[in-house]
């Protein structure tokens, strides 16, 4: 609509004559696009963007849709026609018009209503929400739904904690699968890396070309999980491969993460990433009959004349198709795809939105931290390092997160997402350097976010401040979106901190708002599946793990790679000297045993025997996981 009717000198006139105008970028401003989101949704039954409402002068919605064609078709009215129509009904029928608005204020209502608890949180509402999930999953294509295709991470997330505590090899193989196939697909960037936002078709080939930073924060952390879960080179590849994108394209001279690159360059969609067999042919040379059977290349093409790089096969079964072993085979596609990546730069690029979003960033550092300690990655770990201290230095003010930044200005009180992904970004950073300051520096977050996002007389978490700017209501969505939601992210951060320091106010506080979203957690189970895993958090327990000794001993060095290697589900970790002045909790009365650093793994605060060997520690951790579940019981009731 920008490029259709924003910038046509007729439709603009219309609008500047009869309308004051206000672009909203929904980015910076999630409070203001939610609001009229629901709005939008009451009226016509769907949501999405470009969305465009009319107002009354109070801010009070009475029309709106998503997107009007410059020109009438398909039965749907032009943005002019619906400019003029607005416009004399205003004008002509100033009451039905005012009565239209009165009715759709009435939608917000539910924000303000009092929370009230649905009773103690159990097993069942997991049970239920993984038989959902089961029947709803997509076995051959991977993911839930139809075109278009979300990457689902969150639900994912849930179904690899759902593997690790009860043992079923079919929640595995839902995650797994699922990624493999996204991996392998055209929304994956074969060349450069990173994921793109969604697949126009259910099998993963045809992406939204642009990329956000939000869905490879997500990805990244899910395929480093997974790999702990498998040991799969692939999924490493892939996400490493992402990590290394995100340095690479995303990252600004201050160590900042911009949010996204477009899908659009030279003014068409995918032009940037797609190929034509001529074209790979002259640039490859005597590598190019193997990477194109490899990548799905044909002369005609799968996308518009051109290609979209997939991979059709098995790494096994194109070795073999190209009669070499599979060392060689990738011996050839990394030299070729360098090739390629830069040939691809001297196009020219998609435009990048670089903006530097508080929660996306949190997000991001989180995913990062966590690749960066599984992998062992040094790399990693400095880049993450860098993000947590710029978002430290420029984006948080005495506890409180400002949202936006761009060329050297920060703006806009930040969201109830803002300050719980940042601060769990913190604590991600605490457990891949054990250095405290990122402990206090999440604690100083989580106790503004409740003085200024927490309401008493509803019981709940609003995403916006009580002294933000009043809009026509203060939103509160539950949901996950595209990101986990404001209040999921809340409750995860407080039973985290409740864990690691031992505070009983954060877990009442968490552990109400969980009760009170239970029933639609387990009727909508993928609209909740962030908060899906705060209840296996709070219903089996986190996994609390501590290793006292000298950081620089090699015993310690072993013990901690022993739980980065492996999946633990809620872990909350802490590590230190013993008998050092420490503000964590977990840490305290945890001596070396026999003189050597040591492990604790507990539930809790209820420990095992300490562990010096790693081999031992990975035994507690995995016993720690399935700890009150009887898998036979929770999955032989499903399906």
């Amino acid at each position: 609509m920008a490029h259709e009717s924003f910038e046509d000198e007729e439709t603009a006139r219309l609008m500047n004559d009869n309308f004051i105008n206000i672009k909203v970028d929904r980015e910076e401003r999630p409070d203001i696009d939610g609001i009229y989101m629901q709005a939008v949704q009451a009226m016509t039954g769907h949501g999405g963007w470009p969305m465009t409402m009319f107002l009354m002068p109070d801010g009070s919605p009475f029309y709106g849709g998503t997107y009007f064609p410059p020109d009438d078709r398909h039965g749907l009215p032009s943005f002019r026609t619906v400019l003029r129509s607005v416009s004399d009904a205003f004008a002509q029928k100033r009451e039905g018009v005012a009565e239209s608005a009165e009715q759709l204020r009435e939608i917000y209502q539910s924000n303000l209503a009092q929370m009230r608890s649905g009773g103690r949180l159990t097993a069942e509402i997991l049970m239920a929400a993984y038989g959902s999930l089961a029947q709803r999953y997509d076995a051959e294509g991977g993911g839930f739904g139809g075109a278009p295709k979300f990457p689902s991470t969150m639900v994912l997330d849930f179904l690899l904690r759902r593997w690790s505590r009860a043992g079923s090899k079919d929640a595995l193989e839902m995650v797994a699968n699922s990624f493999r196939k996204m991996a392998r697909g055209g929304i994956y960037d074969q060349i450069g890396g990173g994921f793109a936002r969604y697949s126009v078709d259910a099998s993963w080939l045809v992406p939204h070309f642009e990329k956000m930073l939000y869905d490879n924060a997500l990805l990244a952390r899910l395929g480093a999980h997974l790999w702990q879960a498998t040991k799969d080179d692939e999924v490493r590849r892939v996400t490493t491969e992402t990590v290394e994108w995100l340095a690479r394209e995303l990252t600004s001279p201050e160590g900042g993460f911009y949010s996204s690159l477009d899908a659009d360059s030279e003014g068409h969609e995918g032009k940037f990433y797609v190929w034509s067999d001529a074209e790979i042919d002259s640039i490859l040379g005597d590598d190019s009959l193997v990477f194109k059977a490899y990548y799905g290349v044909t002369l005609g093409g799968n996308f518009e004349g051109r290609n979209i790089l997939f991979v059709p096969l098995d790494r096994a079964e194109a070795a073999e198709r190209a009669g070499m072993d599979e060392e060689s085979l990738d011996v050839v596609l990394q030299r070729a795809r360098r090739v390629l990546y830069d040939a691809r730069a001297k196009r020219v690029w998609p435009g990048r939105d670089e903006k530097i979003l508080a929660a996306w960033n949190g997000l991001m550092l989180r995913g990062l931290a966590t690749a960066a300690r599984a992998f062992d990655r040094n790399d990693f770990a400095k880049l993450a390092i860098r993000n947590a201290e710029f978002l430290a230095r420029e984006m948080v003010r005495k506890g409180r997160v400002m949202r936006s930044h761009k060329e050297g200005v920060t703006r806009i009180s930040g969201f109830l997402e803002d300050h719980a992904a940042v601060a769990l970004g913190f604590l991600a950073v605490y457990e891949l350097t054990f250095d405290e300051q990122w402990v206090t520096k999440a604690r100083e977050i989580a106790d503004a976010m409740i003085e200024w996002f927490w309401d008493d007389s509803v019981g709940a978490f609003f995403d916006t401040a009580r002294d933000a700017e009043q809009l026509i209501t203060r939103p509160r969505d539950v949901t996950d979106n595209a990101t986990p939601s404001g209040t999921s992210l809340a409750i995860e951060l407080l039973l985290h901190l409740a864990e690691l320091q031992q505070d009983s106010d954060y877990r009442r506080r968490a552990n109400f708002a969980l009760e009170t979203l239970a029933e639609p957690m387990t009727r909508f189970p993928t609209a909740f599946g962030h908060l899906l895993g705060c209840a296996d958090m709070e219903i089996h327990g986190a996994i609390e793990v501590a290793l006292v000794g000298d950081k620089t001993h090699p015993g310690f060095r072993a013990l901690e790679r022993a739980v980065a290697e492996r999946y633990v589900p809620s872990l909350v970790l802490a590590g230190g000297a013993p008998g050092f002045p420490s503000g964590i909790k977990l840490l305290e009365d945890r001596p070396l045993a026999d003189k050597m650093p040591t492990a604790y793994v507990c539930r809790g605060y209820t420990c095992d025997r300490p562990a010096t060997d790693p081999g031992a520690l990975s035994g507690q951790l995995e016993s720690a996981a399935k700890a009150g579940v009887n898998a036979n019981q929770e999955f032989g009731r499903i399906g």
